[in-house]
């Protein structure tokens, strides 16, 4: 077991140089560290935009919006992780479906378990650019059993945000306002929508890097900030619990969030393509947020020294302590 943190500080040369390392980074845009809410560090790179100026977050997109299906569920608008999704996108499904849609669940979205071939990867153009998102997700043939292995894929998320639409009469976009944003106090901007008008479920929402801080201070906390009750502390755990691992990076996944480690510690965190990071460490208080171009070609090295930063920096820094 770790020792108990004593202190809130960051120990100021180790600090240094991860900030010095950070700046090596091309692709990396901002670097925001709290600890025990306090902000130890808030620098921008490589002509990376204010810091309240939302930015697209990518697939971390998916860390918020399960989120809102734990609001949603604890509201009653979802009945919870066992609904069956045809319950509400029933009049989307394929005529003749395969009977294994009619056994998919919201768990199984969450967890990437849904069994239909993929809408990501070398399947993300066809998708996007189909007549209806939702459609065309739920009419992919089954290449596993739901709730079989991880095949990671946003159509799922957008199922998502199309079964809270459906289901509570209002749009993503104006529930995640009301059920999460104005809570918060902070700002999330409309992002694309498909062709129904449905906001998509699982990339491309906006939030900036201060916002996207305040949503992990938010998770840190057990769901309570400022006194205010926003998320069920159950639902954190939950979504922080592995439910399966992906087959690409060896990484645990629960409901939206990877599920590891940084030198011994937990680690939560929610991840987007190019550098898009939410990290929590919660034993030692830390919440990271790193945002790094979100256009460029894929590049796991920039992850990897992103994780980097992390593990031989940050969590250092906090292990040592320093004056807060």
């Amino acid at each position: 077991m770790s020792r108990p943190v004593e202190t809130r500080g960051l120990d100021s040369a180790i600090l240094a140089e991860t900030v010095a390392q950070a700046r090596r980074l091309p692709r990396l845009r901002s670097l925001l560290i709290l600890r025990d809410g306090q902000v130890l560090a808030e620098q921008r790179f490589n002509g990376g935009p204010p810091l309240d100026r939302p930015v697209n977050i990518k697939s971390a997109s998916k860390s918020v919006l399960s989120a809102l299906v734990g609001i949603a569920i604890t509201r009653g608008v979802l009945t919870g992780v066992d609904q069956r999704v045809l319950s509400v996108l029933g009049r989307d499904a394929p005529p003749d479906p395969d009977p294994r849609l009619h056994r998919l669940t919201v768990e199984d979205l969450l967890t990437m378990r849904a069994g239909l071939e993929r809408t990501s990867g070398e399947n993300y153009g066809r998708w996007v650019s189909s007549r209806n998102w939702v459609r065309f997700a739920l009419a992919r043939p089954f290449v596993d059993e739901p709730g079989g292995a991880m095949l990671y894929s946003t159509g799922n998320t957008h199922l998502l945000s199309a079964m809270l639409t459906r289901a509570s009469g209002r749009d993503t976009h104006v529930l995640m306002r009301d059920w999460l944003a104005a809570p918060l106090g902070i700002a999330i901007p409309p992002w694309s929508r498909d062709p129904q008008g449905i906001y998509f479920g699982g990339n491309d929402m906006m939030m900036s890097p201060r916002s996207l801080a305040r949503f992990g201070e938010l998770y840190r906390l057990g769901g309570v900030i400022d006194g205010r009750k926003i998320i069920p502390a159950h639902w954190i755990d939950e979504s922080w619990t592995p439910r399966t691992v992906s087959p690409w990076s060896g990484g645990r996944y629960g409901y939206g969030w990877f599920v590891g480690t940084s030198r011994g510690h937990p680690l939560r965190f929610a991840w987007g393509y190019g550098g898009q990071m939410l990290f929590i460490v919660p034993d030692l208080k830390l919440t990271v947020v790193m945002t790094s171009d979100p256009n460029g070609a894929r590049d796991n090295g920039h992850i990897a020294a992103l994780h980097a930063l992390l593990g031989d920096g940050i969590v250092p820094a906090a292990e040592r302590g320093g004056a807060p």
